[in-house]
């Protein structure tokens, strides 16, 4: 299942789903929903567990960017970045969590953080964003502790630059980046969103059984300078 707020998937999606039917013999389904809204996200949440008798795993990956001097912000842009990065993965781990114990099975969440909780960008200006990414690492690390009991397992990917279409759109308005942002980490380039599959799969699975309150760093060694 893949739940997001796009009125409609998205045609990576419909790729990945005839891919899922064709290919795999199985299905994909998609699910519209505001993490915002709690009661809704327990519904289908808890609809889904329904259905097949079990809850399995998360990505939680909800997250909105803002990119404005911190002398600018208000508390209402302050308060709906808070609401979605962090109240509202909270929400939807909670709400998954509550259907793995409910069924009485393990469960693997992954959080997808960021390398900027633990870094200023440079020549870019975005401190909320980088706070509540910092919040769902020590988040993740705090529902590990508290959910291993149940055999929940907790742990996060943080991911460093990413071309996607919103970056794309970025680059359109700021060029220099385009060229700038690849000097910054190790390897001289930019990630895609495909490179981070194989980290959900090894930490959604039992490859990682013993894997909770970790942070797996990808940012083609951003950070490590």
């Amino acid at each position: 299942y893949a739940l997001d707020r796009l009125p409609t998937p998205s045609p990576a999606f419909q790729r990945v789903q005839n891919r899922a039917t064709t290919e795999l013999g199985t299905s994909l389904h998609y699910r519209r929903i505001d993490v915002r809204d709690v009661e809704q996200l327990n519904g289908i949440v808890g609809a889904i567990a329904d259905a097949h008798g079990r809850m399995d795993g998360l990505v939680a990956a909800a997250g909105i960017q803002q990119e404005m001097p911190a002398l600018e912000y208000t508390a209402a842009d302050c308060d709906e970045m808070m609401s979605v990065n962090v109240t509202g993965c909270f929400m939807t781990c909670q709400a998954v969590a509550r259907q793995m114990v409910r069924y009485g099975g393990k469960g693997s969440i992954v959080m997808i953080g960021s390398m900027s909780a633990g870094i200023a960008n440079r020549g870019l200006i975005c401190p909320a964003y980088n706070a509540s990414k910092a919040a769902v690492l020590q988040l993740a690390r705090n529902l590990a502790s508290e959910w291993g009991q149940h055999g929940i397992r907790v742990n996060t990917i943080s991911p460093g630059y990413i071309v996607t279409a919103m970056v794309e759109a970025l680059f359109e308005k700021f060029p220099d980046r385009r060229e700038d942002w690849p000097k910054q980490n190790m390897l001289g380039r930019l990630s895609a969103p495909e490179e981070y599959r194989g980290a959900a799969v090894f930490l959604i699975s039992d490859a990682s059984s013993f894997m909770t309150g970790a942070d797996l760093k990808m940012d083609g060694g951003h950070s490590a300078w």
